[in-house]
């Protein structure tokens, strides 16, 4: 199996810089708030992923090991068990749609065009182990203009290929819906695919993904797969306010174990 032939597994897509975000080409582990938990039938969601749920899947740290930054495609590796769990999502029918922050595209780290290779690379990797992703969704603004680590500019080379500093600024990208906590990416789901965004299940591995699912009314599973370090990162992308109401449904440690976690779920809950 070639590279090439995997290509149109997924559809990538992301938003333009300016005015929004228009399309272009284990066990049950520990749940972290058992109340939360016990309130999951008022919610709709029983069992979840009944209907047309869907799986989101944060990618950093939940598809893929997150030890350095994930700028080129051979960066990109896979966190064991990832790929399997993914392939039975699949098998059940289940849509896969990851849902991911890339602010480096804004920083000058990478290009769309590298994004682009990197997903390539995944989707590879994925259907060596016969699974497959259904849609890719990402946001390339970054969200803090005046942080106090200054952002690169980004070489030559790289501006000549597309890099465009202007997305890291307030003005290109006041408050971007997409960029989770925002919930944009979900709701573009939601319309493109016919999702029922309450009977989803959002799995992450940073409080911005868990209040981001939170906030779309899916559940929600931390996965401690990711780093601290990009745990504490994301962090800035909300307020201490919105960070309290960042409690998963539940906690599990990586995404073999959280997937194990809906089937079993699913297997013992009547349909309806």
């Amino acid at each position: 199996m070639t590279e090439s032939t995997e290509e149109s597994r997924f559809v990538s897509e992301s938003h333009p810089a300016e005015g929004g975000c228009a399309d272009r080409a284990a066990p049950f582990g520990p749940s972290c708030c058992p109340e939360r938990s016990a309130a999951l039938d008022s919610r709709n969601c029983s069992p979840p992923l009944s209907a047309r749920g869907a799986a989101f899947l944060d990618r950093d740290g939940v598809i893929n090991d997150q030890t350095a930054f994930v700028n080129t495609p051979d960066d990109f590796r896979l966190i064991p068990g990832s790929a399997s769990a993914i392939r039975r999502l699949n098998e059940a029918g289940i849509p896969v749609v990851v849902v991911t922050n890339q602010g480096g595209i804004a920083l000058g780290y990478l290009t769309e065009a590298d994004l682009a290779a990197i997903h390539e690379r995944m989707a590879y990797l994925l259907a060596e182990e016969g699974a497959h992703v259904d849609k890719i969704y990402y946001c390339p603004h970054y969200p803090v203009p005046g942080a106090e680590t200054t952002p690169v500019e980004g070489s030559a080379a790289r501006r000549e290929a597309g890099f465009d500093p202007s997305r890291r600024s307030a003005e290109a990208a006041p408050e971007c819906p997409d960029r989770k906590p925002g919930i944009g990416m979900l709701e573009r789901a939601r319309d493109e695919l016919g999702i029922d965004l309450r009977k989803s299940v959002l799995i992450g591995d940073a409080p911005t993904d868990i209040l981001a699912g939170n906030r779309a009314g899916c559940i929600t599973i931390l996965v401690e797969s990711g780093r601290i370090e990009a745990r504490i990162e994301a962090a800035a992308d909300a307020s201490e306010a919105d960070l309290e109401q960042a409690v998963p449904d539940f906690v599990c440690a990586d995404l073999w174990a959280a997937v194990d976690l809906l089937f079993e779920a699913l297997d013992s809950r009547e349909p309806v």
